[in-house]
């Protein structure tokens, strides 16, 4: 199988070093073969940061990175460098951070990565040299020509998958916002891609009420009535098995999670407090229903740690490993 890619993140935030930290645990942590999409000045430096010797192979086509991989750190030439200014960015890092960004896209969508982990970017430093999109999963969406509600963001830990119907809106945009059809479109891709990525058969998707005690009966709110409810009716008639709609207060209890492989809720803050509260270190963002395995770590560019040592690896571990998981899954389809 191809090696990951990563991309670069940007170069002023803890990206780079905990990907140097990440290859410089590699055996210890049993870590597949993965190459860097640019900035070999840049991780060497952040590397020095963390105490790590990282020797790099600079090389233009990944083909050899597997074999290169147990002795030094893959990283592409085609993308390019720059200076490593940690806790310092600038319209030089951003425009790094993009290259890298659209070369790892490439390459995952050429087949020559099997998979690609996103490091963290700075969206408004992006927005300066001409990114126009909101985020990472909505560039990939347009990258991989997919609508960009299609491309559907789980979060995903050790105790917990979970996903957002809703995103980044304002909370008194949600009701309006969740749909008969949004639920459908959103848990359609998610059953496909519990299937098709973690080798789920009949995956069990538990969608959340939007009002305390979903709704119960009416007397707080009708959405579970109008729109929650008839929607499950729909996915199980299509053979999905979905259930719901249950308390957002008891569905993330341990007694509850064991009983269902998805959480689907209805809005932001829903989905990632309990996320974030069970595995605040070892999140994964994972975006559902791109011909390409795409994860990243769940956090940040940490801008005001970078450089200092401190920041933690364990995501973007957990998004190397569910990135590779995946990829496999899909290969052995």
């Amino acid at each position: 199988m191809a090696p990951l890619v990563l991309s670069l993140g940007d170069p002023a935030g803890v990206g780079p070093e905990l990907i140097a930290a990440a290859w410089a645990a590699r055996a210890e942590l049993d870590l597949p073969a993965f190459v860097v999409a640019g900035g070999a000045d840049v991780l060497r430096a952040a590397a020095a940061t963390r105490g790590v010797d990282l020797p790099v192979a600079v090389m233009d086509d990944p083909a050899s990175a597997a074999a290169l991989f147990p002795t030094s750190l893959p990283v592409l030439t085609t993308v390019g460098d720059g200076p490593y200014r940690p806790g310092e960015p600038g319209v030089e890092g951003a425009r790094l951070a993009l290259h890298s960004l659209e070369q790892a896209t490439a390459l995952a969508l050429s087949g020559a990565a099997s998979g690609l982990v996103t490091a963290p970017v700075s969206k408004s430093e992006l927005a300066r040299v001409g990114f126009t999109f909101p985020g990472q999963t909505e560039f990939l969406a347009h990258a991989c020509g997919i609508a960009e509600e299609d491309a559907v963001m789980m979060l995903a830990g050790p105790s917990l998958r979970t996903v957002p119907l809703t995103v980044h809106v304002p909370l008194a945009e949600v009701s309006r916002l969740v749909t008969i059809d949004l639920i459908l479109r959103r848990c359609r891709v998610i059953a496909a891609a519990m299937t098709r990525d973690f080798g789920m058969a009949h995956p069990h998707l538990a969608l959340a009420g939007l009002n305390p005690h979903a709704g119960e009966k009416g007397r707080m709110g009708d959405e579970e009535q109008a729109v929650i409810a008839p929607a499950i009716a729909q996915l199980q008639a299509e053979g999905i098995n979905a259930s719901g709609p249950h308390p957002a207060d008891t569905l993330f209890a341990p007694h509850k999670r064991d009983t269902y492989d998805v959480a689907v809720a209805m809005y932001h803050d829903q989905a990632l407090v309990p996320l974030k509260t069970l595995d605040f270190d070892e999140g994964v963002n994972m975006t559902l229903g791109l011909p390409i395995v795409r994860t990243s770590p769940d956090h940040g560019t940490a801008f005001d740690i970078a450089g200092k040592g401190v920041a933690r690896v364990n995501s973007l571990v957990a998004a190397i490993r569910m990135a590779a998981s995946a990829a496999a899954h899909r290969a052995a389809a």
